[in-house]
């Protein structure tokens, strides 16, 4: 379909932590979201304190919202795009932490974008999934994001059993996250199930402070302790034949 607006959509990551500033992004991030005065976004709240926080002269006040998630209406997303587009060349992406469209409601908001012919502009900014995989050591040629694993534990117990005979078969680095006060359940899990020789790499706080980024065979982790403190963490694991 021909592009006939000059409308564009910026996919705009935020920051993994409150530990980091303007000073981590680059200077075209920062120009480039100085200009965009419409916005979807996960949350309201956390955009104009990451936003604030950037202190590059953003008036905060002036900011037109539209909180979406993963059950907002395609028909929704395309209306407000519609009713922005005109008066507004840039309509901004934003994530509750890391990049829009990656284990992110944003995505929809760029297929829509496509549906209209619209132009979809990623900008730079940290992913905790790749950034993860970047400094695990496992395979980063072939490897699955799986978004969150089972709660029940039966369940949970199945899936990790089977990622592993996947990662076995395909040498695949299976990649999952949790929330915080599940990171040692699953952690447990993890050790309870996967074979000794499986390569674990748990990924906590990453960009910040705290940042703690391992990588053992599950033997090894059966012998160290970890320390989550309800901090986000990304889990990998790959497993060897």
């Amino acid at each position: 379909m021909e592009n006939k607006s000059p409308c564009q959509i910026y996919m705009v990551p935020t920051s993994i932590t409150e530990s980091v500033g303007a000073s981590f992004f680059s200077e075209d991030y920062l120009l480039a979201i100085q200009m965009i005065q419409v916005w979807f976004v996960e949350n309201e709240r956390t955009t104009r304190r990451f936003l604030s926080s950037l202190k590059i002269g953003i008036t905060i006040e002036s900011l037109i919202l539209q909180v979406i998630d993963a059950q907002t209406p395609e028909k929704e997303i395309i209306s407000f795009i519609e009713k922005h587009q005109i008066l507004h060349t840039k309509i901004g992406v934003m994530s509750e932490s890391g990049c829009p469209g990656i284990a992110d409601p944003g995505a929809n908001v760029a297929k829509v974008a496509h549906k209209l012919g619209l132009n979809v502009i990623p900008l730079l900014g940290p992913s905790s999934i790749f950034l993860s995989l970047m400094a695990s050591g496992l395979n980063g040629q072939n490897f699955a994001f799986q978004g969150y694993l089972p709660i029940q534990k039966e369940e949970l117990k199945v899936k990790i059993k089977k990622l592993e005979q996947e990662s076995t078969k395909n040498k695949t680095t299976q990649i999952f996250i949790e929330t915080p006060y599940r990171n040692k359940q699953i952690f447990d899990t993890l050790l309870e199930v996967c074979a000794e020789n499986t390569s674990v790499c748990v990924a906590i706080d990453i960009t910040g402070n705290e940042e703690y980024i391992q990588t053992k065979k599950v033997k090894e982790w059966k012998k160290t302790e970890v320390i989550f403190n309800k901090t986000p963490t990304v889990f990998l694991f790959l497993a060897e034949k």
